[in-house]
């Protein structure tokens, strides 16, 4: 298992620009395995449940320069949680969670990177912003001093092919460079999370700085 685990790092790392941040997607893999990744290069995890990932933080505190990164929908009740323990948030999903997640931040001293997750197309099965309802929140996102606003995180229905999947991580980067035209003070949509296990090279084709690879890496998910 070892061996595998190493193997599927080492090819997919040989395969992504050292541009590109690899944001090794680690949803019910267990610390030890971690251990394995993190051995084999892999510096940044991430997590979609704040409990489980708390738990895996307590058991590998020794490893004191991996970045966590929240990448699951985040309930209200858990908002602080979420400021707390993780330097990179990609799913804050609407005015309101950015908001609080900014009051949060000013009240713990923490200062958390995030992304602004965005639907390119309609999906009634994904959080986000609509790309209208975000250009019509910017203006609001910019109050926001105490999170770092840095990018966009987009994931695309399922079920598109390949042209169509190319062609939403490349509106999410023009729409990245549209909202930088601006100018804003306080939002700097320089990173584009997006990209997972079946499609990450379309993603960096599109100009993804941060993939999410979960399965290729670690197998298939047991739960």
């Amino acid at each position: 298992m070892t061996h595998s685990i190493a193997e599927r790092i080492a090819e997919i790392r040989s395969q992504v620009p050292d541009s590109v941040r690899i944001v090794a997607v680690t949803k019910t893999v267990s610390a030890d395995v971690i251990r394995i990744a993190y051995a084999a290069g892999i510096r940044d995890f991430g997590e979609n449940r704040i409990q489980e990932a708390m738990e895996k933080q307590e058991q590998l505190q020794d490893l004191s320069d991996i970045t966590w990164h929240l990448i699951g929908h985040i309930q209200t009740n858990k908002a602080i949680k979420a400021v707390q323990h993780f330097q990179w948030i990609h799913s804050v999903d609407s005015l309101k969670l950015a908001q609080r997640l900014d009051r949060l931040a000013e009240e713990s001293g923490c200062q958390p990177q995030v992304c602004l997750q965005v639907k390119i197309l309609s999906d009634p099965n994904k959080y986000g912003w609509s790309v209208s309802q975000l250009l019509d929140d910017l203006a609001e996102l910019n109050q926001c001093q105490h999170i770092q606003i840095q990018g966009l995180m987009t994931i695309p229905p399922l079920g598109l092919n390949d042209s169509e999947t190319l062609n939403v991580f490349e509106q999410t980067r023009q729409l990245a460079q549209k909202i930088q035209q601006q100018r804003w003070s306080n939002l700097e949509i320089k990173e584009l999370s997006m990209g997972m296990s079946g499609d990450y090279t379309l993603a960096i084709q599109a100009g993804a700085t941060m993939i999410r690879p979960g399965q290729i890496l670690f197998g298939a998910r047991t739960t």
